[in-house]
């Protein structure tokens, strides 16, 4: 594993979340990796848009999808 993570473009917003609304559920696109290709949901602090590239210390997990209630 790579010690600066792995690198991730943001795909789809889908939600906010969090007390406040200070965490975006995005589907990211992993780039490098063990995972390559693969399409995954995560949860994400602070303010994301379309097309960036961001780093995830790990792609294994997924966050599970928040459904209105």
């Amino acid at each position: 594993m790579p010690d600066e993570g792995y690198a991730v473009e943001i795909v789809e917003i889908r939600t906010k979340t969090g007390v406040y609304g200070e965490i975006y559920q995005v589907l990211c696109k992993v780039l490098e990796g063990p995972d390559t290709g693969r399409v995954i949901l995560r949860n994400v602090k602070g303010p994301v848009k379309k097309g960036m590239i961001i780093m995830l210390l790990e792609t294994e997990r997924e966050a599970k999808e928040i459904k209105a209630k």
